[in-house]
């Protein structure tokens, strides 16, 4: 039960890594509200500051207090070039991925000072670190949330929340779906993930474990963070063993 008696909020929880979320939140003690467009516990649009700003009071006055905030709504828009993506597709991954977040600080954070202190979780990406993991808005948008929690956990020194974010390699979620189904059809899953180490994609609940790691009093000095989970993927550049002569075990 490691997060019993904590209020939490999670955005995009309708699928994937934020039901998985809620789903294991519950399961260690805490009264979790899920939010999304469709499919969750109430409808939100994470990417809205009016949105996020309701959401956060309604919560409170339900449940009277917050503790934790896993903004983890997010879209991909897709793998144009830089050449093909318009203005448009460039502001709404930009408002849902990255100014998303930044409300959810915005309006978080007051409530969780009142408690004494709390956890705030934005879902960025492998593709924040560097290119080939997605759409050049896409990119740039996890690269912002990246550095936007390292801003987060300065601008609120003293008031014990903590503000990480979580780099998700390779998942099957619904944002993923249409590699895995092409993978499928192809009769090459098993090629997914394999340039990572572990030689495969992830799942939703490897993520949901890292996000209840950063809840928890077990991350109680781990603030302005952004953790990694790939399979190791982002460890290296990529490189072909048997170039070099060599061979895996």
């Amino acid at each position: 039960m490691r997060l019993n008696g904590k209020i939490a909020i999670v955005t995009g929880a309708g699928s994937g890594i934020g039901k998985a979320s809620v789903e294991l939140f519950r399961e260690h003690g805490a009264t979790v509200v899920g939010a999304d467009l469709k499919g969750a516990d109430v409808e939100c649009d994470a990417g809205s500051e009016a949105a996020v700003a309701k959401l956060v009071a309604d919560t409170v006055a339900e449940h009277g207090g917050l503790d934790i905030f896993f903004a983890n709504a997010g879209i991909s828009g897709g793998l144009e070039s830089i050449f093909e993506q318009d203005e448009s597709a460039w502001a709404e991954i930009l408002r849902v991925n990255t100014i998303g977040p930044a409300m959810a600080i915005k309006y978080a954070a007051p409530e969780m000072k009142k408690r004494g202190g709390g956890s705030i979780i934005a879902t960025a990406s492998v593709a924040g670190l560097r290119s080939g993991a997605g759409g050049p808005a896409y990119t740039a948008s996890k690269a912002a949330v990246i550095n936007l929690v390292k801003i987060g956990a300065q601008q609120l020194t003293g008031s014990n929340i903590r503000v990480n974010a979580i780099c998700p390699g390779l998942i099957e979620t619904g944002m993923t779906e249409f590699v895995y189904e092409r993978a499928r059809a192809k009769g090459v899953e098993d090629k997914l993930g394999h340039l990572n180490p572990m030689k495969r994609g992830g799942q939703p609940i490897e993520i949901a474990n890292a996000a209840l790691f950063l809840a928890s009093d077990e991350a109680s000095y781990v603030n302005g963070h952004a953790l990694v989970v790939d399979g190791g993927l982002s460890a290296s550049h990529p490189f072909n063993l048997q170039a070099y002569g060599r061979t895996a075990i």
